[in-house]
């Protein structure tokens, strides 16, 4: 079963605690830090739309990509109650064609470290440069190892609301950095199986590298200070050499 496939329609449900809008507010931040305005941007791995629906409330021409057909319909029920235009695509990031370039992409809630086998990282920069301008920023947080190892660790999470409940239990390899997600869905039982590996800002930076772009920052989570032994998540801004 792949990632997201029977979880989609309850998964805004269990992300209730994520801080979207703080999030929002930083990217704008960030924006204007590097002085950029936006007019085009791409939503990679944009799930239900929880980043990209707002965007498109405020007047941006948005472009959410994802993997899993199931939460781009989603997006797409929750773009349509909302009455806003977004595009919508069906593709994997490591093979992205879109045939035009935006001006700022995303790729929040660590859908990167989703990229688990050896190159998929390098090839997902590569696509990715291929849709920028040179002016374009590229903005994407990632879990870290710290995170994956002393938070997560062996650790078994549950959550239930009036229409779902879950048991999400982890299980994370050191040797081959590669943290699994077993999910256990109740009340109409289904399970899932997610994977996610962790990377050190140096293995980001040497694949940004190669794909022709130069990594601008580093911050710790959705802020700007800095990265430190703690920190759970990293947000990286990049640009074309």
């Amino acid at each position: 079963m792949s990632a997201y496939e029977t979880f989609a329609s309850v998964y805004d449900l269990f992300m209730e605690q994520v801080e979207y809008d703080e999030w929002l507010d930083h990217i704008h931040a960030v924006w204007k830090k590097y002085g950029i305005t936006p007019k085009t941007i791409l939503d990679l791995g944009c799930g239900t739309g929880s980043i990209l629906l707002p965007l498109a409330q405020e007047g941006f021409d948005v472009i959410g990509v994802d993997l899993s057909p199931e939460m781009l319909t989603e997006a797409d029920h929750k773009a349509m109650e909302a009455g806003v235009s977004v595009r919508l695509a069906c593709q994997d990031m490591t093979e992205l064609d879109l045939g035009e370039q935006a001006d700022c992409i995303l790729s929040l809630c660590d859908c990167m470290n989703y990229l688990i086998e050896d190159g998929q990282l390098e090839s997902a920069f590569q696509s990715i440069a291929a849709h920028m301008k040179k002016e374009s920023l590229f903005l994407f947080d990632m879990n870290t190892e710290y995170k994956f190892r002393e938070v997560l660790g062996q650790k078994v999470f549950g959550a239930a609301e009036e229409a779902a409940a879950y048991i999400w239990e982890n299980d994370y390899d050191e040797e081959e950095k590669i943290n699994e997600y077993y999910v256990n869905g109740l009340y109409e039982r289904v399970e899932e199986y997610h994977y996610e590996r962790a990377y050190t800002t140096e293995e980001v930076a040497q694949a940004l590298q190669a794909a022709g772009m130069e990594l601008l920052e580093v911050t710790d989570g959705y802020s700007f200070a800095k990265p430190h032994e703690k920190s759970e998540r990293l947000l990286f801004a990049a640009r074309l050499k």
